[in-house]
């Protein structure tokens, strides 16, 4: 019993679940590819029952990943109850993920792969999509972890998957995603800046087709006493938060750094953070949202 015991105390069960289309597919084969022992659409009041038999296995089973989505929605109500009952019975502690995103791409996922959506009974998959999101409101506020994978390839979204669950033992990161305001504020961020008060290269002629990731941009961006203002107000912010973060226990936080476009300032700021967080210490990463998207402002 001892043994057992202790087994599911090193259990880790985590529950995919979010919108229809927005990645679950990818998410569940990334982690299979961890060693995850992995369930499709189970119905939630059977997650208690297959604890027990997690529990009669010795240990055998260490990491579940479990898929919850309303192909199975007549059980879906008793998602809540069965994580209930798992807090009280035993030592393990569910970790939701929940994919989610933008309802254009949604649709268009929909009409790329001529899929009906499962709650659209026979009408437009946006019908669907909405419905859809209204009944999961409540699950994605209990999430500890929401991926918007909109603008993700998915290679992307299984790196972000690997980068937040491949060790057993999990190492605080810090993850740094610049993007644009007018592409929308990223909505899987812990903290967001605004950094589109700062001198804009933009209006730059032979600045403006290039990006944050070009050395001339990022000279330009980084000479200005307005930019080394902010950069040693948010270092000190950061020196302050990020032991804290990581002493509650969270293994990972998403830093957003916005400017108007994603594609001179935010992406300077957010490659320039990367190393001097890595210099420190840190285990940094670093993506840009939008940083290839059109013509963009700066």
């Amino acid at each position: 019993m001892e043994n057992t015991q202790e087994a599911l105390e090193q259990l880790q069960l985590v529950i995919i679940t979010g919108m229809s289309g927005a990645g679950k597919t990818v998410a569940v084969q990334s982690f299979e590819d961890m060693g995850y022992f992995c369930v499709d659409n189970l119905p939630p009041a059977l997650i208690p029952k297959f604890i027990d038999l997690v529990e009669g296995s010795g240990g055998k089973m260490q990491k579940v990943a479990l898929v919850i989505d309303l192909r199975g929605r007549e059980f879906f109500d008793q998602l809540f109850a069965a994580i209930d009952t798992i807090g009280k019975e035993s030592k393990v502690v569910p970790q939701i993920l929940f994919l989610d995103s933008r309802d254009n791409v949604l649709v268009r996922r929909y009409k790329e792969t001529r899929r009906t959506h499962p709650l659209a009974g026979g009408g437009p998959p946006l019908v669907g999509i909405e419905a859809e999101r209204n009944l999961l409101n409540d699950l994605k506020g209990q999430a500890q972890m929401i991926l918007d994978t909109s603008d993700l390839k998915p290679l992307q979204l299984r790196e972000r998957i690997l980068q937040r669950f491949s060790s057993d033992k999990q190492v605080f990161t810090v993850q740094f995603l610049t993007f644009g305001y007018k592409h929308g504020i990223p909505i899987d961020a812990d903290l967001v800046f605004d950094v589109r008060f700062l001198p804009n290269p933009h209006y730059i002629d032979h600045l403006r087709p290039k990006t944050g990731l070009d050395k001339e941009v990022s000279d330009y961006v980084l000479k200005w006493s307005e930019t080394q203002q902010f950069i040693d107000k948010l270092t000190d912010l950061l020196s302050y938060m990020l032991p804290h973060y990581k002493r509650e226990g969270k293994s990972q936080l998403v830093v957003a750094i916005g400017c108007t476009g994603g594609k001179h300032r935010s992406v300077t700021l957010g490659e320039y953070y990367k190393a001097k967080l890595a210099e420190d210490g840190f285990y940094t990463y670093v993506s840009h949202r939008d940083v290839e998207k059109g013509k963009l402002e700066g």
